[in-house]
């Protein structure tokens, strides 16, 4: 028997709706249709997933024909359904071909998630929603952590842990924090976060946005669907700063806090930057707060030194003091798979970098330590190596997975590969040959899927063989 949706979906009462997808989100945002007063029908391209909504009592229907939506009031898609590009899902095509309005769980939230309650609350809850290439997972359990470190009631959601629709419903106060990737922001019909983060742009998800154009727009509709009273903008790529420019009234203009890794921005503004390991923040022409990151256990590396501005500055615009914030930076351990300190013995540190599932998050995990035994490789992604030269100075040697892992090496100029194939080989072969002072790090640079179900399986993999060299 399953519980109750957290947060019921209004605006729907006696009307029947469509989901398209049954995995987690789309159950979620099922239940919670139904739990408003809506009608559900639901649909997946696989029966044994179409076999377990049923089993929960959800009546499934094949929407892959327009005449299937004669009765349909919207359509709600899961995230990782296709759209538009490179074509779109069968079903959503027939809602498309019969005007019928297709929206996702995020939507759906934010129309839903202000009650008649909140009329008397002393503080309305708040919603901070991120999004960007890289750090966007880091950057919002970082907000979450200090939120929480600091006695603020928050719950995180989205892209990371629960489903937006399957939290509590936010009391006096409630902060919800929620990551949010390019899929989620694309097809929302309403985004009214209270602060937006964009952290970065790299190439990713091309063929889901037709280029970088698409991915940029599909991302940049967080700030433009209503528009949030706050935005934290990375402005390290020329589409931050072109965001930046384009939501604020002028340079003093604070509703916008320009955030930077590794550079000095200058300005009246309100600015966020980190150099040489030192976070800095600046209002009006002015230093008023900074911190040491270089000794945080749980934030190595400049990429999550940005992560770090990006949250700092986030927290900031929820009231927070620099100091509350800077202890809660401290006590934060860091997410799985995510610059994941595995083991240290020897003078040999041993991190889990498994998100590091493209060229750029890759080129900053390598660029965090200063000489590695890397592991690395797996299904490649279109555009090559040539990304991850810059830092290749920092890799002692390279022990290549993957299916093909002569094919990857081929693309390392200069660089010591073992072709190892499988995670114990090349785990084994870099913690017999590693030196007091060298970091065996897993950053594949590549997809997971040619030998595992995702990055976090590939992960645990990793973990699992460090331990078994390390005994």
């Amino acid at each position: 028997m399953w519980r109750r949706a957290m947060i019921p979906v209004t605006g729907f009462e006696d009307q029947t709706v469509a989901v398209l997808g049954m995995g987690r989100s789309g159950l979620a945002t099922a239940r919670a249709l139904q739990a408003g007063g809506a009608a559900v029908v639901v649909w997946d391209d696989t029966p044994q997933t179409r076999e377990r909504a049923e089993a929960e009592g959800f009546t499934a229907r094949d929407l892959r024909d327009p005449s299937a939506f004669e009765d349909i009031a919207s359509l709600i898609v899961s995230p990782g359904i296709p759209h538009l590009y490179p074509q779109p899902n069968a079903a959503v095509a027939a809602a498309l071909e019969a005007g019928v309005p297709v929206d996702n769980d995020i939507g759906l939230f934010f129309r839903s998630l202000a009650t008649d309650d909140w009329d008397g609350f002393d503080r309305a809850p708040r919603v901070v929603a991120v999004t960007g290439s890289n750090g966007k997972s880091t950057t919002s359990a970082l907000i979450d952590h200090v939120l929480r470190a600091s006695g603020r009631d928050c719950q995180l959601a989205g892209n990371i842990g629960r489903g937006a629709l399957d939290i509590d419903p936010p009391g006096d106060g409630g902060i919800v924090v929620l990551e949010l990737s390019s899929y989620q922001t694309d097809l929302a019909r309403a985004l009214t976060p209270d602060v937006a983060v964009f952290t970065n742009l790299t190439p990713d998800h091309l063929d889901r946005h037709a280029g970088m154009g698409g991915y940029f727009a599909a991302k940049r509709r967080l700030f433009a669907e209503g528009g949030p009273d706050r935005a934290v903008i990375g402005v390290d790529e020329i589409e931050g700063r072109y965001l930046a420019g384009q939501l604020s009234e002028g340079r003093a203009d604070d509703r916008v806090i320009r955030v930077s890794s590794g550079r000095k921005l200058n300005g009246p503004g309100w600015l966020v930057f980190a150099r040489k390991g030192f976070l800095t923040e600046w209002r009006k022409g002015r230093q008023v707060g900074s911190i040491d990151l270089r000794d945080i256990k749980g934030l190595p590396g400049a990429h999550n030194h940005q992560n770090a501005c990006s949250a700092f500055a986030a927290l900031r615009a929820l009231g927070l003091g620099p100091r509350e914030i800077e202890a809660g930076l401290r006590s934060f351990e860091g997410l799985p798979h995510r610059s994941q300190l595995i083991a240290e013995r020897d003078g040999v540190r041993f991190v889990n970098d498994s998100k590091a599932t493209n060229v750029d998050a890759a080129l900053q995990a390598l660029r965090a330590f200063p000489r590695i035994r890397w592991v690395c490789g797996g299904l490649m992604k279109d555009g090559g190596l040539a990304g991850l030269h810059p830092a290749l100075d920092h890799v002692a040697k390279a022990y290549v997975i993957g299916r093909e892992p002569e094919v990857f090496a081929r693309d390392l100029p200069g660089t010591e590969a073992s072709l190892c194939g499988d995670m114990a080989t090349a785990v084994a072969q870099a913690a017999a040959e590693a030196q007091p002072g060298d970091v065996v790090l897993l950053a594949p640079a590549a997809a997971s899927f040619d030998q595992y179900d995702n990055f976090e399986e590939r992960g645990a993999d990793f973990i699992a063989q460090v331990r078994a060299v390390l005994g």
